[in-house]
């Protein structure tokens, strides 16, 4: 099965910081977007932030200002790295690719890298 392949999660205390990696599942098709998705237990899965083939950024208004993503092209890989954690922010956090094949738009979910942030 074609997916992302994530990394960086793990345990942090409040106010620390984790970076997290996502590895492009393929480089087949148009690329749109790659971004990162959080479920907490009993939620559901939110955006967190996602990078866009243009560049462009965009930001759940809970992490604007700690969370920055990145793209690194040559490596097909994105970065979130997190300043500032937060209790609230622990959860699973997924990674999620976008690519257009001819008219096709296809989606991809990586497995999941758990993230607790300690009070």
């Amino acid at each position: 099965q074609v997916q992302p392949v994530e990394s960086g999660g793990g345990l942090v205390q409040a106010g620390g910081s984790l970076r997290l990696s996502c590895a492009a599942s393929t480089s087949n098709g148009v690329f749109i977007a790659m971004g990162w998705y959080r479920q907490a237990p009993g939620k559901q899965r939110d955006l967190v932030a996602a990078v866009s083939g243009g560049g462009s950024t965009n930001y759940a208004d809970s992490v604007k200002g700690r969370f920055t993503i990145s793209r690194d092209n040559a490596k097909n890989t994105v970065y979130l790295q997190m300043n500032s954690l937060k209790p609230e922010d622990t959860a699973v956090y997924y990674c999620n690719e976008r690519r257009l094949a001819g008219t096709i738009l296809h989606e991809y979910w990586g497995q999941g890298t758990q993230v607790t942030v300690s009070s």
